[in-house]
């Protein structure tokens, strides 16, 4: 009897301590886990997530969830998903959570205060477990749950937990410190799940865009309904039809998490269970600089994906802390005693200082909207932007200037209100650096030190120290050329595929790797005179384009250096590249995948309208204008067509095939010679033909050429018939347009007479004629009467406008 008795005893043991005296499976009412013992844990069933007190500061605790999977040899090292006291951490020795016998948890500072408690209670035994999924439950023993962690997140979602309008993520408010931040993602009053940043200052929503109704970023509010939830295969979906998946959705042996970090990004991360590392699947922006707060008042936040997020102040203004930048900058001056007509204007172009509008003032000329902001003593500047659908300027006054950035092809400027003296000022400090830049003076650092001067010979014991430095340097230098002949190649390569990695954002990729990802290169979706393009699937489920360049006649460092060039472009209308393999005479890029492929396809299959025609006229000249005008390196594309011209998901057009093989220094573009012709027949410019000197204007020829194949729906490298004085002639795209132009009485007879007839007269025939209009400006055979890329995007953003003919 006494032997059941103590094996029924050590089985009830083994379920409340299962892998030490110290670490739980589950807590039962009058039991308490301590601060003092960090093995005082609770493990949920397969040991993935472990529930204890976790450091967070200098003697400050507090109690938290978090993966044990794979082990973190450091806690601090581990990855918390939830925490009970984030902004109220208790101290080091005495503090406690308890599980009282009335069904109460509560956790104890120092054994005299509660800071912390679900306010549970319950007639019969209650039990505190964790479970698998990472869910810490306080039940009873009939099974109803009293409370649970999932109710109430912190800055995490885990798959299987809701979000409803009872809870909400709050974000770290630093890297390093747990406290509740600024950033909040939940669901506001009109059922859309959105994200906040709430200041001590000042509250602004920043997703998706305020300016836009739900319906059109594709929330739906009607519903009534609050609830979302993520999948363990990567699906996150939400009452509101807020819907996206992660980049390895579907892979098993995953584990995830949504976190809403300190820096208000909101991004989706997995890993494998076996690996430390995790990785973004999905985030919410993929311009941090959109993130309001990140760079307080009076400042101006600037991204790059080589060199990450950058604050600086205004010009007029210093940084308030240096150590965190939400606190923004303050003046170098003192406004209140300085009168309105001592102020002036200084511009800041393409920038967008989001909210805190006076209001607006539709259709004002600049001097109107400067009389309006100096008229009001707190006015600290203003926006003054463009709308196209209506063709005039906006002025919005500013109260504040927070939230500043440089959002892509934004098409409006901001005034910073400045005293006029300080800006004098300034401008003769400029000039006086300007004129005292030389060499720095030769200063030495002395050290405090004293030596005892010996008495020996200082040549001979030179001479001696000579020859024995000589002698080591020798030896080792030959042990390292030892080293460099006999070095594997794989730590080359490793060491390679680091510092790209961190260089550009994008992998070095395998040639075997791509074989396997391309089922041995069998599914072509394009070619050119560069190579072909394959369609592939990367090992984490993500779909790609994998260009194999012919054989290359250059070598491996320069091909890497081109590679880390494409790595720096970031437009939205140029193709993002992913990865890349430079293996023996093997050369492979590795493109996003674009779902409705080359404009060259949807022109033959005939599948555009004509608002798609000109959205993407318009977005292929804005990357054409970034490769011209906004890079350092970058000039020509030489190769404009509408095989390269891409199509995503939304028929937004991305250029691609840029330039690989013709980088160049924009200071040094007048001594750069052209070996061969380079483009395709039909989109070439004269260039090319008659041997002048090769600028930028050559991709505006070729840009010219594809927007009459827009219109038109005729291809350039085919002759068109044509009827003239009762002959059939056959003549060229550009000379049948113009002919067609000539011949008629009118402007809307000849538009009418060109427009690809598959769109059966359902086109806005004035956007139609400016499409036109701005073709065959580009078209000219003289170069210098061709507009720039940026001159076109200006005339297609403002159709209302003129067409500029001095270029």
């Amino acid at each position: 009897m006494d032997s059941l008795y103590f094996s029924l005893l050590a089985l009830s043991l083994i379920a409340f301590l299962p892998l030490s005296s110290s670490t739980y499976r589950q807590m039962s009412g009058g039991s308490s886990l301590s601060v003092e013992n960090s093995d005082d844990v609770l493990m949920s069933p397969n040991g993935t997530f472990s529930a204890g007190f976790y450091p967070v500061g200098n003697n400050a605790y507090a109690f938290a969830i978090w993966f044990s999977k794979p082990t973190c040899l450091v806690l601090q090292h581990c990855t918390v998903v939830w925490m009970a006291n984030r902004s109220n951490p208790v101290n080091g020795r005495r503090s406690k959570l308890l599980l009282l016998q009335t069904g109460n948890l509560i956790l104890t500072d120092a054994g005299q205060f509660n800071v912390w408690a679900t306010g549970t209670a319950s007639l019969s035994t209650v039990r505190l477990q964790l479970n698998e999924t990472g869910n810490l439950v306080l039940s009873s023993s009939d099974g109803t749950t009293l409370w649970q962690s999932f109710d109430s997140p912190t800055d995490t979602l885990l798959p299987l937990q809701p979000l409803t309008r009872h809870a909400s993520l709050v974000s770290q408010i630093t890297k390093g410190n747990y406290s509740s931040g600024f950033y909040k993602f939940f669901f506001n009053d009109d059922n859309v799940l959105r994200l906040l940043y709430d200041g001590p200052e000042v509250s602004s929503i920043y997703w998706p865009d305020v300016w836009l109704l739900s319906w059109q970023v594709g929330r739906f509010s009607s519903t009534g309904r609050r609830n979302a939830q993520m999948d363990s295969l990567g699906s996150f979906n939400s009452s509101d039809s807020l819907g996206f998946r992660s980049t390895d959705y579907g892979a098993d042996g995953i584990q995830r998490r949504l976190t809403i970090d300190y820096d208000g990004n909101l991004r989706l991360y997995s890993r494998e269970e076996r690996e430390k590392t995790w990785v973004v699947s999905w985030e919410a922006l993929a311009q941090p600089c959109r993130i309001h707060g990140l760079c307080g008042e009076n400042s101006m936040c600037s991204y790059s994906p080589s060199n990450g997020r950058k604050c600086s102040c205004l010009e007029g203004y210093k940084v308030r802390n240096q150590s965190d930048w939400s606190y923004g900058c303050v003046p170098e001056f003192d406004s209140s005693i300085i009168a309105s007509r001592d102020f002036t204007f200084i511009r800041i172009r393409n920038a967008e200082f989001f909210g805190y509008d006076y209001g607006v003032s539709e259709n004002k000329t600049l001097k109107e909207c400067e009389t309006e902001c100096l008229q009001k003593v707190d006015c600290k500047g203003f926006q003054y932007k463009f709308i196209g659908s209506r063709g005039f300027y906006d002025c919005y006054p500013k109260a504040l200037l927070r939230n500043g950035h440089r959002p892509p092809n934004f098409d409006g400027d901001v005034y910073i209100k400045l005293p006029k003296a300080y800006v004098t000022l300034k401008k003769k400090e400029l000039s006086k650096k300007t004129m005292s830049l030389g060499c720095p003076p030769n200063t030495s650092i002395n050290l405090e030190r004293s030596y005892a001067v010996s008495q020996d010979n200082g040549i001979l014991k030179f001479m001696m120290w000579f020859a024995c430095a000589l002698g080591v340097v020798e030896i080792i230098s030959i042990f390292l050329v030892w080293l460099f002949l006999n070095r594997g190649r794989g730590d080359e390569n490793v060491a390679k595929e680091g510092y790209f990695l961190a260089a550009t954002g994008f992998k070095r990729m395998t040639f075997y790797e791509l074989k396997v990802a391309t089922k041995n290169f069998s599914q072509e979706i394009g070619r050119g005179g560069a190579g072909i393009v394959y369609k592939g699937m990367l090992t984490d489920g993500r779909v790609v384009a994998v260009k194999r360049l012919n054989e290359a006649n250059q070598g491996e460092a320069e091909f890497l250096a081109e590679v880390n060039t494409i790595g720096k472009l970031n437009h939205m209308h140029l193709i993002d590249m992913l990865g890349f393999c430079a293996e023996k005479k093997h050369r492979l890029l590795v493109y996003e995948y674009m779902e409705h492929g080359s404009l060259a396809e949807k022109l033959e299959s005939h599948q555009l309208d004509w608002q798609k025609r000109y959205d993407i006229a318009l977005g292929s000249a804005k990357g054409l204008a970034y490769l011209h005008d906004e890079c350092l390196e970058w000039i020509l594309h030489c190769d404009v067509k509408p095989q390269n011209i891409l199509l995503d998901s939304g028929y937004q057009p991305k250029v691609s095939d840029f330039g690989l093989s013709e980088l160049r220094d924009r200071g040094k573009l007048s001594s750069y010679s052209f070996s061969k012709i380079r483009g395709t027949r039909g989109y070439m410019a004269p260039e090319w033909v008659f041997n002048r000197p090769i600028t930028s204007k050559v991709d505006v020829y070729s840009y010219g050429i594809v927007t009459l194949e827009l219109v038109t729906g005729k291809s350039p490298r085919k002759g068109i018939q044509s009827l003239e004085g009762g002959q059939v002639e056959e003549m060229d795209l550009v000379t049948w347009v113009k002919e067609k132009r000539k011949g008629s009485e009118t402007k809307e007879t000849w538009i009418e007479g060109i427009v690809d007839p598959t769109l059966e007269d359902k086109y806005d025939k004035k956007k139609m004629g400016i499409l036109v209009e701005v073709a065959l400006e580009c078209v000219q055979e003289d170069r210098d009467a061709r507009p720039t890329m940026t001159q076109v995007v200006e005339r297609l953003l403002r159709p209302n406008q003129p067409l500029i003919r001095k270029y």
